[in-house]
């Protein structure tokens, strides 16, 4: 087993980090009057597994015995969508960004199954059962709206927690009708405690250097802190010695694709382009990461005068990713504009 499960917390108390954040969500679920709730956050934090022990402090243990389901809806066309969900007798996970534009029909369909039931077990703590919604930022409008009137419909047996990036994608109504927790990523000095409770647990020492290499290797995701910390562990018993933390192959491959747009502005260059954010597309990076990363690559190695308007239409064609069908469109457009902005600023040079 990975370490990154075999040492998540199962409990509020075992959390290392965020301690006011435990407190205050282990005084919520003592109380029958617990809110609908919205965890945001970057990934890696420990959204998911602060959710877990959450749903451990309401329902005891028995909230741990998991089942895996796939359901299967029709749209309108009568074309089959398949959703994997997990259930407890207490409550229901979900992604239903997984549907893509029918996602506003499996949160009508569940949440109003799971609305209309009563709890099964009659000596429960609480009374109402729990739905998790994971990604509710990737949800279309659509269903955000159903999610609302589900929020306010069915609010005596069901509560709903939300787990998402950021809340900037989530409508005013469900941000007001929902209790915001916010789940930071850890500093260095939390994330080298964890590191070393795994590293105790495995019986190994981790020396100081190497955490904080990984801490900045990371940028504070835990999870891909730990992986980092198995995989090091894999290459060398006793971490001594030059360590090398190895970047995923995705992220190479952006950054090369990065050095060919800068290298050359030209339409071969961008067809070229174009076929390498195909390659990621179908490896299933998805198209926000993409230009984050990307992004992130370009503005490293371009002039400082061209950041900002980079930075700016980066922003832009993420938006237009979100909003459109096809991402490929507006990757491509996104490079097109970033190689027009770089071809006139080297030309602007050459005339000076």
């Amino acid at each position: 087993m990975l370490y990154v499960d075999k040492y998540r917390p199962k409990s509020l108390s075992e959390l290392h980090y965020h301690a006011g954040l435990s407190e205050r969500l282990t005084s919520l679920a003592s109380h029958e009057d617990f809110p609908h709730m919205l965890f945001f956050g970057p990934s890696g934090a420990g959204k998911k597994t602060r959710i877990m022990c959450l749903l451990k402090e309401l329902y005891g243990n028995g909230a741990q015995r998991l089942k895996i389901d796939q359901r299967i809806f029709l749209n309108p066309s009568r074309r089959k969508i398949e959703v994997n969900i997990v259930t407890s007798n207490y409550h229901i996970e979900l992604t239903p960004s997984d549907a893509g534009g029918y996602d506003r029909l499996v949160i009508q369909d569940i949440l109003k199954e799971i609305a209309q039931t009563q709890q099964v077990d009659q000596n429960a703590k609480h009374r109402f059962k729990l739905v998790i919604i994971h990604e509710a930022d990737a949800l279309s409008r659509d269903a955000q709206s159903a999610l609302r009137r589900t929020m306010e419909k069915y609010m005596s047996n069901m509560r709903l927690i939300l787990c998402a990036t950021s809340t900037s994608r989530i409508i005013a109504p469900i941000r007001s009708r929902c209790l915001l927790m916010r789940v930071g990523a850890p500093n260095e000095g939390e994330m080298t405690a964890v590191l070393k409770h795994v590293a105790k647990k495995e019986k190994f020492h981790l020396p100081d250097e190497i955490s904080s290499q990984i801490y900045r290797e990371t940028n504070g995701n835990l999870r891909k802190a730990i992986l980092v910390l198995e995989a090091l562990r894999m290459q060398t018993s006793d971490l001594s010695g030059s360590i090398s933390i190895a970047k995923p192959d995705w992220e190479l491959f952006v950054g090369k694709t990065a050095d060919a747009i800068i290298s050359e502005q030209s339409p071969e260059r961008l067809f070229f382009v174009r076929g390498k954010l195909y390659e990621l597309l179908v490896h299933a990076i998805p198209p926000r990461v993409i230009i984050k990363t990307l992004t992130d690559r370009l503005v490293e190695r371009c002039d400082e005068d061209l950041r900002g308007a980079i930075v700016e239409k980066a922003a832009f064609y993420e938006l237009r990713c979100r909003q459109g069908n096809k991402a490929i469109f507006h990757l491509e457009a996104f490079v097109a504009q970033v190689m027009a902005m770089t071809k006139s600023s080297f030309e602007g040079m050459e005339w000076e």
